[in-house]
């Protein structure tokens, strides 16, 4: 079996329950991976993870669900060792948890700023040092961030800057586990077509969003479609491996840098 295939992996997914991590989770099942583990964060969720399960499992998969908040390295650890237990240990890890806060400067709190951090930051280092600890060689490993880290923009300042770090986090480990195969990428969805969208927006700054994008008109909402997010999760987990240390920014012509 190549190293360089979805066919038979086994893969962890934190945030996997619904919305980005869930399609990813069913479009790997597809691919034909041999198990999926996925993590969700509260109760709340429950009920996205066992139907993301269920669908993997109906898919031929052999799929778990844990849940926990991923804000301390223990936690992390937990989750790791869990998921080994119960399927071996992972063949890709992917990374799509994250919260959003959009305020003013002026207006952001020491609470704001410690719980971004903790969510975007602090569990993103800590899950990309797990799964250079117990991937297996030939592993690949992605973290989601966003493509506000090549904008020019007000309002998002601890939300992009709680996810810059991943851009140095994915470069360094790209340089270390690399001798063992891995391969270690970010991607930068542009602003994507899911309940987390529109929490943040006022009715004018979601069309500005639908609209910024060169590419806008051809899409369905003006947004980046999370399908082509997946295809390309897709395709960096499995053939396309030689692709490494890099954030790549996928919005249609929304930023660059």
């Amino acid at each position: 079996m190549s190293m360089h295939t979805i066919q038979g992996k086994t893969v962890l997914i934190a945030g996997g329950a619904k919305n980005l991590g869930g399609q990813i989770a069913r479009d790997l099942a597809a691919q034909g991976a041999k198990a999926i583990v996925i993590h969700y964060n509260s109760t709340t969720t429950k009920g996205d993870a066992d139907a993301t399960v269920a669908a993997l499992r109906a898919a031929g998969v052999q799929a778990v669900a844990f849940q926990c908040d991923l804000t301390t390295k223990g936690a992390v650890d937990k989750l790791f060792a869990d998921a080994i237990a119960a399927v071996g240990r992972p063949d890709i890890a992917i990374n799509t948890t994250g919260m959003v806060i959009k305020k003013p400067i002026l207006e952001i709190t020491e609470v704001d700023y410690d719980k971004i951090f903790a969510i975007n930051s602090k569990t993103a280092f800590f899950f990309i040092q797990a799964a250079g600890q117990h991937l297996n060689d030939g592993g690949k490993l992605c973290t989601i961030v966003t493509s506000l880290l090549g904008a020019f923009t007000g309002q998002y300042s601890i939300y992009a800057g709680s996810k810059a770090p991943v851009e140095h986090f994915t470069r360094a480990a790209s340089k270390e586990f690399g001798p063992r195969g891995i391969s270690v990428t970010a991607v930068a969805p542009g602003p994507m077509e899911t309940p987390f969208f529109y929490g943040q927006e006022t009715t004018e700054s979601a069309n500005y969003n639908q609209n910024a994008a060169d590419l806008s008109k051809f899409t369905k909402t003006g947004l980046t479609d999370p399908e082509d997010i997946v295809s390309l999760v897709r395709y960096l987990v499995g053939e396309g491996w030689w692709i490494t240390g890099q954030t790549i920014l996928a919005n249609g012509g929304y930023t660059t840098k």
